[in-house]
């Protein structure tokens, strides 16, 4: 139960400062640290992430930083997404969702890295329209 509160107080953290948790932390934590099967992992974190995700939400959108209308879209339209994964996720064998999560991360890890040394270390440069105003 320690590891459960320590990945719990983790991903805490990672999401609020950036806006990850669930599949970046959870999921990795939850295999390797505490042995769920992949399976397993996905299916709590997806639970796991419900309070991180409006704690983070709620605080961020009082600094001024929630696109409220996107935000919606998003979460209306996942959910589609998300039963057609859950479906997927227990249709598939247990090494393909490891394999294809590993390769996602590196993927993902990928993107970032690429987008950073293009804007030469200003994350204000290039952003999308009106997602470079910080507001503190």
């Amino acid at each position: 139960m320690i590891e459960a509160i320590l990945i719990g107080l983790a991903a805490g953290v990672v999401a609020g400062l950036l806006g990850v948790g669930g599949g970046t932390l959870f999921v990795p934590a939850l295999t390797i640290g505490l042995g769920l099967s992949q399976l397993d992992a996905e299916a709590t974190s997806l639970l796991a992430i419900i309070p991180v995700a409006l704690v983070g939400a709620v605080r961020q959108r009082a600094h001024g930083n929630v696109d409220v209308r996107t935000g919606a879209v998003l979460g209306v339209v996942a959910v589609a997404g998300a039963l057609a994964g859950v479906a997927i996720a227990n249709a598939v064998p247990q090494r393909a969702l490891e394999v294809g999560f590993g390769l996602f991360l590196l993927f993902v890890a990928w993107r970032l890295v690429a987008r950073a040394l293009r804007l030469g270390g200003d994350s204000e440069a290039g952003a999308g329209a009106g997602a470079g105003e910080r507001h503190h």
